[in-house]
């Protein structure tokens, strides 16, 4: 199967998720590591996106999925800032604290590369992760990305400036 690795398998949104995506909203610890903190949302407003996600299909390339481990919702994975004409586009990772240093993100980016680079024909891959998230500049190197620069002070996060470096892997430096 396509989207089933050794322990994750990436699929669709579905209505009856907006409980997980409720859920994690209380850990601001690890939303403090994503690009922006939100405030809180209705359990309401999560049924509603969560149905809206579960109609939409490939949108100009871009994609949300879940993420499962043994039959359970680990986290989500999103591409974004798609470009066919260039071939290149980006994602978004995000693994609830419970099942964060198993593996599951490392697998769950591996199962979108080899679908952008392979189906898609992409041929690069970015990611922007904020200085003071250790485990996803420690994925993303594990993974083979190149860190390619640094914008100084792009995220303000708990009355500071956070550096944004930006890590990059070509379909040619792919390894799987």
């Amino acid at each position: 199967m396509f989207w089933q690795g050794e322990r994750v398998r990436l699929r669709a949104v579905e209505p009856e998720d907006a409980g997980f995506f409720f859920a994690l909203q209380d850990d601001t610890e690890r939303g403090r590591l994503l690009d922006f903190l939100p405030p809180p949302s209705s359990k309401a407003a999560l049924e509603s996106w969560a149905r809206e996600q579960a109609q939409k299909g490939l949108e100009n390339d871009a994609f949300q999925w879940v993420i499962e481990a043994a039959g359970e919702t680990v986290g989500s994975i999103v591409t974004h800032t798609v470009n066919p004409r260039h071939g290149t586009f980006s994602y978004g990772l995000d693994i609830a604290r419970a099942h964060q240093r198993k593996g599951y993100a490392k697998e769950a980016v591996t199962l979108i590369l080899r679908y952008y680079f392979g189906d898609l024909r992409y041929q690069k891959v970015f990611a922007g992760v904020q200085e003071n998230n250790a485990g996803s500049i420690a994925l993303h190197r594990s993974l083979g990305f190149q860190l390619e620069g640094t914008q100084r002070r792009m995220v303000y996060q708990e009355g500071r400036y956070l550096d944004l470096l930006l890590f990059g892997l070509t379909a040619d430096e792919f390894g799987p």
